[in-house]
C-alpha cells in the first residue's frame, strides 16, 4: 500500500499565530520525508479557517526546500478558479524547483463562498474546470499554444517554463459524483477520491470508475487511486473516539456553518451519498463510516479490511490530531507498507 498525507492547514479558534500553523505542518512534512510516505498532498482552500492555504503552489515551494524525496501533490489546485495559463506556469515552476517531484491533482471546487468571491458562476464550474485542465496539459506539451474555447482564447503563446517531468507531471482529477467519475474515465484520467464519502460509497465509486474505464477500452490496472480517509488514533479506544468526534464536529461546523452551505453541497456528502446515510446525524455519519479510528492495532486491522473491501491501494490519510499523526507514523505506517 502507498500512503500519502492530505495536509490541511487548520486554524481552529485562531488559538495560535498563523505562522505557528504553517511551521508545525512543515515540521510534520519533514518527518514524512524521512519515513515511508509517498507524498504530501496540499489542500487548497480560500476564506475559511478550516484550512488557511490559498496557494498550494507557493506552499509547495517551501515543502520542496525542506524535503529531499517526498513527492509534492496538490489536492487540489482549484482549476475552475484559475486562469489556466497562470496555473500551467505555477505548477511547472514548482516541478522544476522541486526536481520533478510534483503530483498534480486538479479539481473544480464546491464551496459557494469561493466562487462568489472570485466572481466565477458556480454553474460554470464543470466546463471551466474541464477546459482549464485541457489547456494546462496542452501548454505543458506544445511549444506554442493556440486555443479557441468557450472561456479562453490564445494565439501562439509560449508557456514557460515547461515541467521537468516529461511529458508532464502525473495528473489526477478529483471526482466524487457519478458524472465526474464518468467524464474522468472517458478522458483516460486517473481519479482521486474525497474524504467525506463513506467507505461503502468509495467502494461503489471505484467500481463505477473501473467499469467506465473498461467501457472506453482502458484499464484500471497500474493506476494509483488516492482515497482520502480521516484518521484518529490514540492509546485507548475511548480517546480515539473522542478525537474522531471532535474532528468530525469541526468538519461539519466548518463546511455547514451559517456562513457556508448545506452539507448536501459538500463533495462526497451530496447527491452521490446514500440517502439513508444522509438521515444520520452528520457527526455520527463520520464516526460510523468515514473516519478510520481506534488504537494503532485497531487501525491496522481496519485498513486491512478496507484494502479488501474498497481496493484501498493508496491511502491518502488526513490525521485529525498531532497524536494521530505520530502514532500513525510510528506504529501503523511500518505495518501497512
Amino acid at each position: 500500500m502507498k500512503v500519502g498525507v492530505l495536509q490541511f492547514f487548520s486554524w481552529p479558534e485562531r488559538r495560535v499565530a498563523i505562522e505557528t500553523v504553517y511551521e508545525r505542518a512543515l515540521q510534520r512534512i519533514e518527518i514524512m520525508d524521512r519515513t515511508g510516505y509517498d507524498a504530501v498532498w496540499l489542500a487548497e482552500h480560500h476564506f475559511h479557517s478550516f484550512s488557511v492555504c490559498p496557494s498550494v503552489h507557493v506552499m509547495g515551494t517551501h515543502v520542496a526546500a525542506r524535503t529531499q524525496r517526498l513527492r509534492i501533490g496538490t489536492a487540489v489546485s482549484l482549476a475552475a478558479l484559475y486562469h489556466p495559463l497562470r496555473l500551467a506556469e505555477e505548477v511547472a515552476l514548482l516541478d522544476v524547483l522541486s526536481g520533478g517531484r510534483v503530483n498534480w491533482g486538479a479539481g473544480r471546487g464546491f464551496d459557494r463562498t469561493e466562487f462568489l468571491a472570485f466572481g466565477v458562476p458556480q454553474d460554470e464550474s464543470g466546463p471551466r474546470f474541464q477546459e482549464a485542465v485541457d489547456i494546462v496539459l496542452r501548454a505543458w506539451t506544445e511549444e506554442r499554444l493556440t486555443w479557441n474555447g468557450r472561456y479562453f482564447r490564445f494565439d501562439g503563446i509560449e508557456v514557460l517554463p515547461k515541467p521537468r517531468q516529461k511529458p508532464h507531471p502525473p495528473v489526477w482529477l478529483a471526482a466524487s459524483s457519478p458524472s465526474a467519475i464518468e467524464r474522468a474515465a472517458a478522458g483516460g484520467f486517473t481519479i482521486m477520491m474525497d474524504p467525506h464519502s463513506t467507505h461503502a460509497e468509495i467502494a461503489r465509486k471505484r467500481e463505477l470508475y473501473r467499469e467506465q474505464l473498461e467501457a472506453h477500452g482502458l484499464s484500471i490496472d497500474g493506476r494509483d487511486i488516492p482515497m482520502a480517509r480521516l484518521i484518529a488514533i490514540a492509546r485507548t479506544r475511548r480517546e480515539a473516539e473522542e478525537t474522531a468526534r471532535r474532528g468530525a464536529r469541526w468538519l461539519v461546523d466548518s463546511y455547514a456553518g451559517p456562513q457556508h452551505q448545506s452539507l448536501t453541497g459538500v463533495i462526497g456528502f451530496g447527491v452521490a451519498a446514500d440517502a439513508a446515510a444522509l438521515r444520520l446525524d452528520p457527526v455520527e455519519r463520520y464516526l460510523d463510516g468515514v473516519v478510520v479510528w481506534g488504537t494503532p492495532d485497531a487501525v491496522v486491522d481496519e485498513l486491512a479490511r478496507l484494502r479488501e473491501e474498497m481496493f484501498l491501494g493508496y491511502l491518502l490519510c488526513a490525521p485529525l490530531s498531532h497524536e494521530s499523526f505520530v502514532l500513525f507514523t510510528d506504529e501503523v505506517l511500518p505495518r501497512i507498507l
